[in-house]
């Protein structure tokens, strides 16, 4: 892999610093952490301006709306806008990061058509329906029922952890169409429209006070079988798709700011004496290694995507389990050099500590990742 920029990229990069520095001033206030419509509304009109300006979907294949960039290119994207402190996805971020990508993959032309251009316009949420209470990190375990009914699938069952449920227009929902089937091969990936009856959210408040994950009830609730992606029975492979951009590439951004955030504890420990201390320093240049590396892994795993017909590889789950554990290791840090103030409830080294430890289980737990690892990259035999 070159990593070096090209004439063409550095112009790239050179426009998206000129938007940026007249895009973000305009900018409203941004609204309360607990504020969900105020929210979506906010992280909604970010995506707007996105598009408008031309870079939104920037790394989608330009027949699914997107730009068609190069990975370098959606690299450079990611770093300028975290550089510039401009919003994250925010409440966009299964559709733009997981939906989006496996429909844009998977989907049918009536269905990318109908589906991908809402939501590179900032004007349609999705929540992902994956987990359930009673499965665990087997997510092949689940119970959520869908019975054909003519043209619709009659859906009964209960979600868990429902990222921004609450807000959302769709739901990327797993069900099992065939009670009868192995686990792994009973399975069928839905669209679900989150304003259809008998859908019950109940919002879940996590350590850190936010209320983005819910639980949803589903009672008779019917989807169309058009609302499909794939055929019936083959969802677990279309979820591998949906997994593997989710632990390939939906973390990219984060990196970036991870780093960012490493150069701030320097700062800070240069300013309060810490920074005399030699084991400390030792610490965060270790860090500052463990996440370039990362990046460097992270542009790997982007460029296999690209070649690949842009679906992430195995790969992801190596970066996934390092960089939960370096995200971590990095507020654990942030503690030693802030000392009482890593400690004060309001401030938001304490919420991104609190957040840092969800990290080792959110899109798969640790333990998954490394039989992933173990299983599909080394080629050791299944454990027992």
């Amino acid at each position: 892999m070159d990593l070096s920029y090209t004439p063409e990229e550095e112009e790239f990069r050179a426009r998206l610093r000129e938007w940026l520095a007249k895009a973000l001033p305009g900018l409203p206030p941004k609204p309360s952490p607990d504020d969900w419509p105020g929210r979506r509304a906010y992280d909604l009109g970010w995506q707007r301006m996105l598009y408008d300006a031309g870079y939104a979907g920037l790394h989608w294949p330009a027949d699914a709306g997107g730009r068609g960039a190069t990975p370098t290119q959606h690299l450079i994207f990611l770093e300028e806008t975290e550089k510039a402190g401009a919003p994250y996805v925010g409440a966009n971020f299964v559709g733009l990061l997981h939906a989006g990508p496996t429909i844009a993959a998977e989907g049918s032309a009536e269905q990318r058509a109908r589906w991908l251009p809402p939501v590179l316009r900032g004007e349609e949420v999705w929540c992902q329906g994956f987990s359930e209470p009673d499965a665990g990190s087997d997510l092949a375990a689940l119970r959520t029922r869908a019975r054909r009914d003519g043209d619709d699938y009659v859906v009964s069952g209960s979600k868990i952890w429902t990222s921004h449920a609450e807000v959302a227009d769709w739901c990327e929902l797993l069900v099992r169409t065939d009670a009868k089937a192995p686990k792994h091969q009973g399975i069928s990936w839905l669209a679900m429209p989150m304003d259809a009856p008998g859908i019950t959210v109940r919002p879940l408040r996590t350590l850190a006070g936010s209320t983005e994950f819910a639980e949803v009830f589903l009672d008779d609730v019917r989807v169309p079988v058009a609302n499909r992606v794939g055929e019936e029975n083959d969802g677990w492979r279309v979820t591998m798709v949906t997994l593997s951009f989710e632990r390939g590439t939906a973390f990219v951004g984060e990196v970036v700011a991870c780093r960012r955030v490493l150069g701030e504890l320097a700062r800070e420990a240069r300013k309060n004496g810490r920074w005399d201390d030699a084991v400390l320093r030792r610490r965060l240049g270790r860090l500052n290694a463990e996440l370039r590396a990362l990046w460097r892994l992270t542009q790997w795993n982007v460029s296999e995507s690209e070649r690949s017909g842009g679906v992430p590889g195995v790969g992801g789950s190596v970066f996934k389990l390092r960089y939960s554990r370096a995200r971590q290791d990095l507020y654990d840090a942030a503690a030693d050099v802030l000392g009482a103030e890593a400690l004060d409830l309001d401030s938001r080294w304490t919420l991104d500590r609190l957040s840092s430890l969800s990290y080792t289980i959110a899109a798969g737990t640790s333990q998954i990742q490394r039989n992933i690892v173990a299983e599909r990259i080394l080629g050791l035999p299944k454990g027992r």
